[in-house]
């Protein structure tokens, strides 16, 4: 299996703004519910497909200073509720400014290039003591008072540094595009934190049905018994085994009644809103696609070494890495720099002996400086040492995440396969459960089987329905996780194609 090590020059799309991600299209979900895939929208303005082009985009917005509030009475859809995720969680602003910084430094790395112009301006009086022959002064020395006015323009360039600059700039780039790679790992950590939690709540909503239909069926087979005991065909304890299965449904549904009031509140947590039960969401339309799991695991290994941002990420700071030792090298070699400063000066000085003349005149300096530091003390031979240590490690850091991404890619495949035959073998379960407790609710009524048998199918078609509940969600849950280990959670579908796809 080749293994990719991700460049600037890959496809990394990025969706960062918030008010922007109508995200029920998110690679993931638009994958596996097709139904959601236009309501893909850009966090910035325009196509985002490489971390360039998002870097620009990072540059010149802003996180918005308002936070989004939850109306209580609105049923919100997934895509919405990662809007909202990415509008108030901290986490985002943090990355957000962070990659503003990065791009900042770039901006500091350049004006290297540039001269440096200064004006200066000096307002001063000077009084000091001249030495001067006997015969024209009797005490061997005058007294001179200098009032002096000097106001001008100093100019200084850097004109050769055999590299350094380029190094410096090249590693603020790498950082910048590494800031914008983590930018968008954060943002997908949100999103997945969001879908897990609006899983979470709709499969709580979902096991709150199935136990109310679990309490009424026990309610059902309670009345049966108690039917069969008015007919004399029963005993009290009959009756009294179905009232106690009654009973136990019911407390089931004030668990299922708490979980999902908890759920709720966990919800509003990944969204970064104030703690409350107050939040309502539609449940997702349609069914999962279920044809990723025809497609190679190998398939899905490569696609994450080639766009997980986190990965990204780590081969920029390699980059920076590597720049950096070049620029610390660079400082064995001189520099040459151009320095020329010019003033207009005026000077009225006075002595205590023969007058002086007053003057204004246009004064100049100008010069080409060599500079080459032949001895530190061992700082230039340290500083080189340290960075390439730090290159070494952050390829070390590059090659375990590597091998971390597959083995991520390797589980998230093997449980969303899993979870697709447990779900195909849940409802096979239900139906059969279904089946039985209809038949032996019928065979009870004419006496042909005992309650033992009844509840026993209770308690059968009980356990299917749950079954059944968890399976579909742990098939949601692991499409998101297998979706967001290969990094492409938060990639638009617009073009309704396989959901992971190989990168050339």
């Amino acid at each position: 299996m080749r293994r990719i090590q991700p460049t600037a020059k890959q496809t990394a799309s990025i969706q960062f703004a918030p008010r922007s991600i109508r995200l029920l299209c998110i690679l993931l979900i638009g994958a596996f519910f097709p139904l959601c895939t236009s309501f893909v929208a850009a966090q910035c303005v325009g196509t985002i497909s490489d971390l360039s082009t998002a870097a620009t985009c990072t540059a010149k917005t802003a996180a918005p200073k308002a936070l989004a509030t939850i109306d209580p009475q609105r049923r919100y859809r997934l895509e919405e509720l990662i809007d909202i995720a990415e509008t108030n969680n901290p986490r985002t602003r943090i990355a957000w400014e962070r990659a503003k910084q990065a791009a900042e430094g770039v901006g500091i790395a350049r004006s290297e290039y540039f001269p440096r112009l200064a004006g200066t301006a000096l307002f001063g009086n000077e009084r000091f003591i001249n030495p001067f022959p006997k015969p024209l002064a009797p005490l061997g020395y005058t007294m001179v008072e200098s009032p002096t006015i000097d106001a001008g323009l100093a100019v200084e360039y850097t004109v050769f540094d055999f590299g350094r600059r380029r190094a410096q700039l090249d590693s603020s780039l790498a950082q910048r595009l590494a800031a914008v790679a983590g930018f968008q790992r954060v943002n997908q950590d949100v999103a997945y934190d969001v879908v897990v939690a609006y899983y979470n709540l709709v499969t709580a909503q979902e096991k709150l049905a199935a136990i109310r239909q679990i309490l009424a069926t026990a309610r059902t087979t309670q009345s049966a018994a108690e039917a069969q005991l008015a007919n004399g065909r029963a005993t009290l304890l009959d009756v009294l085994n179905a009232k106690a299965g009654t009973a136990r449904a019911e407390y089931d549904l004030q668990t299922s009644l708490g979980a999902e009031e908890i759920a709720r509140v966990k919800l509003r947590e990944a969204l970064g809103v104030e703690p409350s039960d107050a939040i309502r969401v539609e449940k997702p339309s349609g069914a999962p696609d279920l044809s990723a799991v025809s497609t190679s695991v190998s398939s899905f290994v490569e696609t994450a070494l080639q766009d997980r941002p986190d990965l990204k990420s780590l081969a920029e700071r390699l980059r920076a890495a590597d720049a950096e030792v070049k620029a610390t090298r660079s400082a064995y070699r001189p520099t040459v720099a151009f320095e020329s400063e010019g003033s207009s000066q005026s000077i009225w000085p006075a002595v205590s002996q023969p007058s002086l003349g007053d003057t204004t005149q246009f004064v100049w300096s100008t010069g080409v400086e060599l500079k080459w530091n032949l001895f530190d003390g061992g700082l230039r031979r340290h500083e080189v040492l340290r960075r390439a240590s730090e290159q070494r490690q952050a390829a070390e850091e590059l090659r375990e995440k590597s091998d971390d991404i597959a083995r991520e890619t390797w589980v998230a495949y093997l449980q969303f396969g899993t979870a697709v035959r447990q779900q195909e073998a849940a409802r096979t379960l239900l139906l059969a459960a279904t089946t039985s407790y209809d038949a032996s609710l019928d065979a009870y009524g004419y006496g042909v089987k005992n309650l033992i048998d009844l509840v026993n199918a209770e308690s059968q078609l009980a356990e299917a329905r749950l079954a059944d509940v968890e399976a579909r969600s742990a098939v949601l849950t692991s499409a998101a996780n297998l979706g967001y280990t290969t990094g492409n959670l938060l990639r638009p579908r617009l073009d309704g194609a396989r959901s992971v796809t190989t990168q050339p």
